[in-house]
């Protein structure tokens, strides 16, 4: 299984991206999607999940109302658009896929394969 990221960039605050990550695999609907973020120093944190049937979305406190995330299973993709960006929300943003329980979403170890990353900078 490979993840590819991409749609990272610079924007203001009050801004708007959209990430997307092209999954690679024969079994892209079996799986649960996620994002995570890492800024620098800090360790790598939960931002939004959604299962594998897509009738289930998890969020982060702190992205809840200004992110969401969707998935195309005809091209495998997974997307998160960013809306109402803060400086806070700069760092490396990361998909990853599992199969995780719906309890344990938020956690990183649950996750199988994971992209490369794509920057996404918020300057104020």
């Amino acid at each position: 299984v490979q993840l590819q990221a991409s749609g990272g960039g610079l924007v203001q605050a009050g801004g708007s991206l959209r990430l997307s990550c092209a999954v690679s695999t024969h079994t892209f609907g079996g799986y649960v999607k996620a994002w995570f973020r890492q800024a620098p120093g800090k360790e790598r944190e939960f931002v939004a999940a959604i299962s594998q049937n897509g009738g289930t979305t998890v969020y982060a406190d702190s992205v809840k109302g200004r992110f969401t995330i969707s998935r195309d299973n005809a091209k495998k993709m997974v997307c998160l658009q960013m809306n109402g960006l803060k400086p806070e929300d700069t760092a490396v943003y990361y998909c990853a896929v599992g199969r995780p329980i719906l309890s344990a979403y938020k956690s990183p170890e649950m996750y199988t394969y994971w992209g490369q990353g794509t920057q996404v900078t918020v300057s104020s």
